[in-house]
């Protein structure tokens, strides 16, 4: 339930669509609002004239003085809490907040939330197709699809959300039914000073929750407060009770609840090892949310996963040509050369593009071990070759275009062309849909 506090003045700092979410929600609730963004023109700036015409709105650089004048601050996650202007009031007593602090304050279902480096949108759409199958009435988003916000007076009966650590640094307190982190590698350095403040960002997820999911294939996955929490695990290899894990057979591997054998691996229609990790995380999620396992199970085998993140796009002269252009950190690109690697020949890799920070030296094991050639684009194409060393063939192409040309040419039969680029897109791209768009369409043409 929403506390409506008729004092309180409020900017929403930064529009776009989470923007305009938390400009409706307070709006409807009686507050007085203002909106700043640093951009001339931003996105939803039109739609928020159209609709809320009295909204007072500040364009350009933010102003000390002018964030000074409110007592609470709505902050978009694409915009550091670190930023002077929102430094200077929070020193002043302002309290910053997110739309996924507004949210949790005013949910009037259960939530099951999901957060984590790599795998997060698969876990989030996974676990609502299940509740929707289950015949709940289950409202899915926050940082896919829906803002949470919008999700808020549809009747809904269980929200899946899943959150970025630039929205869980704004939360308080969640308190979820069912939370997670599925994993952590590094990622957003050049918006966090250390892996730790990015740790710690995603930890909050666990403020207030019942049932925490903990996977023990990464340490950094455990909650580091531990009062009045229900574990639920899942791992490779770690038959428990209270544990989804898996177990070799003559008939294959098996994914498996305590001691009970649920389903093979070889029935799912996902690609990829870590794509069994994130089932089984789906799965927990789903248990301790009440959702019945046959029809957990059902879905799980049938469902065929999302653009983007190790797509099969074609094969070619014996090649599997596979985009994972949602691959946007080095963790990904180590899940997908790791789960990919065909077991009779190599994958010929395309990565590069802005790095974010990011130290690329944990990719050269594995490209080592596993690859046949790496094809780099983007601007920081050096920094990936830079730890490379010269054991394996490297190249940098002036374009994707380039790269999938020669990646088709370098290939041999049983191989894998695998677009996993470790990085962010922004430099070459609109965004990793764009990239992986581009990338089927040129393998189309090969």
């Amino acid at each position: 339930m929403s506390v409506i506090v008729s004092d309180r003045r409020t900017l929403v700092v930064g529009l776009g669509k989470t923007g305009l979410s938390c400009v409706r929600y307070l709006s409807e609730q009686g507050r007085d609002v203002t909106v700043a963004d640093s951009r001339a023109v931003p996105p939803g700036l039109e739609q928020l004239r159209a609709g809320w015409p009295d909204v007072p709105v500040h364009l350009g650089t933010f102003d000390k003085e002018l964030f000074a004048g409110f007592n609470e601050l709505v902050v978009s996650p694409g915009i550091a809490i670190s930023e002077p202007a929102i430094a200077a009031a929070a020193g002043q007593g302002a309290r910053i907040r997110g739309d996924i602090d507004l949210f949790a304050e005013a949910a009037d279902a259960p939530i099951v939330a999901i957060t984590g480096s790599n795998g997060k949108t698969t876990v989030t759409t996974l676990v609502g197709e299940m509740a929707k199958a289950a015949g709940r009435k289950v409202a899915v988003g926050g940082n896919i699809g829906t803002p949470a916000l919008d999700l808020l007076g549809q009747g809904a009966d269980l929200y899946v959300l899943e959150l970025s650590s630039f929205q869980l640094e704004t939360t308080d307190e969640l308190n979820a039914l069912a939370a997670t982190v599925l994993n952590v590698s590094d990622d957003h350095m050049d918006r966090y000073p250390n892996k730790m403040a990015y740790f710690q960002a995603k930890q909050r997820i666990f403020r207030g929750c019942k049932n925490a999911i903990v996977n023990l294939d990464d340490a950094l996955s455990t909650p580091m407060a531990r009062d009045n929490l229900r574990f639920l695990c899942f791992g490779f290899h770690r038959v428990n009770p209270e544990t989804f894990s898996t177990r070799d057979d003559d008939q294959g591997t098996w994914i498996t609840f305590g001691f009970d054998n649920l389903l093979l691996a070889s029935e799912l229609k996902l690609m990829g090892h870590h794509n069994i990790s994130n089932v089984m995380a789906a799965l927990a999620l789903g248990h301790a949310a009440g959702l019945p396992m046959d029809v957990m199970l059902k879905v799980a085998r049938e469902f065929p996963g999302l653009p983007h993140r190790c797509e099969f796009v074609r094969r070619v002269n014996d090649v599997d040509f596979i985009n994972d252009s949602k691959g946007t950190n080095v963790g990904a690109t180590l899940a997908a050369i790791e789960s990919l690697a065909p077991a009779n020949g190599k994958v010929v890799l395309i990565a590069g593009g802005d790095g974010k920070g990011a130290d690329f030296t944990a990719l050269e094991a594995p490209i080592a071990l596993y690859c046949r050639a790496v094809l780099l684009i983007g601007r920081d194409a050096s920094a990936i070759a830079d730890v490379l060393g010269s054991g394996i063939p490297v190249y940098r192409m002036d374009s994707l275009a380039e790269a999938v040309s020669r990646s088709a040419e370098l290939a041999a039969p049983g191989d894998r062309v695998l677009l996993s680029p470790a990085c962010a897109s922004f430099d070459m791209f609109r965004d990793y849909l764009d990239r992986g768009d581009q990338f089927r369409s040129l393998v189309e043409g090969l």
